[in-house]
């Protein structure tokens, strides 16, 4: 298997999140993960539904980010991280050997805690990734990649005036729609977010939640977030994790009112983390 089969798999999936085929686009299955000796994730199972917001959540430490950095192999860049059990994407094996690396990160792309955007104009912030993977043939497609990336971010009207200034000289806010914008130009199936606000100011954290809530339209996106309050606003699924198990996972709204697991309770309610 490689790449190419993952990717016509995905295509092959139904756009609409209601569709009757309700196979996850994003599966884990008995997943640990291992920092030489330390185990950081227990025999995790957590299935993740295209077009969704599925939030991850828990103190500080239980193991969200290091699974959010299992669904694209982010993990794989620690030389004493180990990850054992079955992660699939659109059905298919992530780490099989055939899957190469590069491909596998367009199809799932990734924004930061802190923005990040390259020290490079804004066009070309977004330009990168579409240059790279030969997805446009001429210059006008480009542009339109560009703009429509800025748009679907919530930044082109701000930026469109001065597309060759650098994107470092953007506000945290800015800099860090600039970041999704970066990510969605590849056109991935899945994003992955962690913790995107907790260096943004409310208005900016406002912005950065009503884009998530726009872009699941198009893609499924994963956040990892210290918020239970942002959890409850912008996901539609929510998993709790405590000290490397995932304790309880299921609906947003029924983690938060009625939390079948009194671990799960007593974070909710501020008892622990």
């Amino acid at each position: 298997m490689n790449i190419m089969t993952i990717n016509e798999n995905l295509n092959a999936m139904p756009d609409q999140p209601n569709s009757a085929v309700n196979e996850p686009i994003v599966r884990a299955k008995g997943v640990d993960v291992f920092y030489g000796d330390k185990q950081a994730l227990f025999d995790v199972d957590l299935d993740v539904q295209k077009n969704s917001v599925t939030a991850l959540i828990g103190p500080s430490g239980c193991g969200k980010s290091t699974l959010l950095r299992c669904f694209n192999r982010m993990n794989d860049v620690i030389p004493i991280c180990r990850v054992t059990g079955l992660v699939t994407l659109g059905g298919q094996d992530i780490h099989a050997p055939n899957v190469d690396v590069v491909s596998l990160r367009k199809e799932v792309g990734m924004v930061f805690q802190k923005p990040n955007p390259f020290p490079k104009s804004i066009y070309d912030n977004i330009a990168y990734g579409p240059r790279i993977h030969g997805m446009t043939q001429n210059k006008a497609e480009l542009d339109a990649v560009v703009e429509k990336s800025l748009r679907r971010a919530g930044l082109w009207e701000e930026v469109k005036d001065r597309l060759d200034k650098p994107g470092t000289g953007l506000s945290g806010g800015q800099q860090q729609r600039l970041c999704i914008a970066r990510a969605i130009a590849v056109k991935p199936k899945v994003i992955l977010m962690d913790e995107p606000c907790s260096a943004l100011d409310p208005i900016a954290t406002a912005k950065v939640e009503e884009l998530i809530d726009e872009l699941r339209e198009r893609f499924t996106i994963i956040i990892v977030t210290h918020s239970m309050q942002q959890a409850a606003r912008v996901s539609q699924h929510t998993a709790f994790f405590h000290l490397g198990y995932l304790v309880e996972n299921g609906a947003t709204e029924d983690i938060f009112t009625t939390p079948e697991d009194e671990r799960t309770k007593n974070y909710i309610t501020g008892r622990i983390g």
